[in-house]
């Protein structure tokens, strides 16, 4: 199976780029433990010149290493930030998530627990859709089918979540075509 989390990358760009448009230089967390996680920012490469902005990797692989992150966010008034797609960044939502909203760094996320742990916003796979698939992949194995004849399963379910209190708490207008575009606002 695979998540495209890195090449939803620059959707993900684009959206906070659409609820932050003033920000100039926007950061990039990940954890480069992670080989998925580490190659994010080579893939927002592009879409980062083309926003005419600056971007600024920043990797975590401990939790001491996400506060230094957000020291150097603060210290260098980066206006954005990106959480990449990692079970690490994943498992350390609830500080990464504290430390967005006690320093006011408006943050786009890869899935919805984020945004559901008070997160701004997020944008990524349906986990349903992906646990969904994942069982019926399983069961066709089960039925006989051989793990190498089936096919990589792509997700095709992407979902955007807008946190509207922590948008609130961060005195973000929310454009209406991020309204538009919503699969859940959470008031």
């Amino acid at each position: 199976m695979t998540w495209f989390n890195a090449e939803i990358g620059p959707k993900r760009l684009a959206i906070l780029h659409d609820l932050v448009p003033n920000a100039k230089t926007v950061a990039v967390l990940v954890n480069s433990n992670n080989a998925e996680s580490a190659r994010q920012p080579a893939d927002l490469d592009e879409s980062v010149r083309s926003l005419g902005l600056q971007m600024v990797v920043l990797d975590a692989s401990t939790p001491s290493e996400i506060d230094i992150a957000f020291a150097t966010i603060v210290k260098n008034r980066i206006g954005a930030l990106v959480v990449g797609g990692d079970s690490f960044l994943l498992n350390q939502r609830e500080q990464i998530v504290a430390l967005a909203a006690r320093h006011s760094v408006p943050a786009i996320y890869v899935n919805r627990q984020m945004a559901g742990a008070g997160g701004l916003i997020s944008y990524g796979n349906s986990l349903a859709d992906a646990y969904r698939r994942a069982g019926n992949y399983t069961a066709r194995i089960l039925k006989g089918e051989k793990p190498s004849d089936l096919p990589i399963d792509q997700a095709t379910k992407f979902e955007l979540v807008i946190n509207l209190k922590a948008a609130k708490a961060l005195d973000l207008h929310v454009p209406d075509k991020l309204f538009a575009l919503a699969d859940e606002v959470i008031e």
